[in-house]
């Protein structure tokens, strides 16, 4: 299962590719977390994917990320929050390279690489599984926030068929269920507290930190 991904296999296991859904959020902070401690080891690749969507409310409401203090080697802390706009930005802060900078320090032997691209006219989910088509990953790791609200506003797919009504299903859960190499979601429960899994085969695994 995910929780050994990286404590079963050693240094001469074969190199894989880890995709990490990036995003200014605490959810994809604790998916990160997850990522650099329990999923990948030396001559993994990380790649950091963020996915715009240039329509989006986010253009006009500006998200900050406040400096991480770092662990040990295995372990890192992030605090995503959301702030004022104008400040924010005026900060030039650039999340997805402070979560490159932070994967280096964490695991220094890791390659890592970030991403950031545009849904270009697909939902969120389905260009998530694409790229991770194309790059051949082995691993997805999504954050992923169990409330109504996350529910509402994930992906949406047809139950028994494209005429009958929409049934909402998030991204995460639509990664879990399609993609063709392995996807674990990770809720982060508190800075000590582990994280709890999904994956196609686990349900609500708990992994203490």
């Amino acid at each position: 299962m995910a929780q050994g991904m990286a404590s079963n296999r050693n240094s001469s296991a074969e190199a894989r590719k880890v995709m990490v859904v990036a995003d200014p959020t605490r959810e994809s902070a604790g998916a990160l977390q997850y990522a650099l401690s329990h999923a990948v080891i030396e001559q993994d690749e990380l790649i950091l994917l963020h996915v715009e969507n240039p329509s989006s409310w986010r253009n006009t409401i500006s998200t900050f990320l406040k400096m991480p203090s770092l662990g040990n080697s295995n372990t890192v802390s992030l605090d995503f929050g959301g702030s004022g706009g104008a400040a924010a930005e005026g900060e030039g802060v650039d999340f997805l390279e402070e979560m490159k900078q932070i994967c280096k320090s964490s695991q220094p032997k890791i390659k890592v690489r970030a991403m950031r691209v545009e849904m270009d006219g697909r939902d969120r989910a389905t260009t998530i599984l694409s790229l991770s088509k194309t790059y051949a990953v082995d691993v997805i790791v999504i954050g992923q926030k169990r409330s109504i609200s996350s529910a509402l506003l994930g992906y949406k797919r047809p139950v028994g068929g494209t005429m009958k009504v929409m049934k909402p299903i998030d991204t995460a859960e639509y990664l879990i269920q399609n993609s063709s190499c392995t996807c674990v979601s990770v809720q982060r429960k508190g800075q000590n507290g582990g994280y709890v899994l999904n994956s196609k085969t686990h349900r609500n695994f708990w992994l203490l930190a």
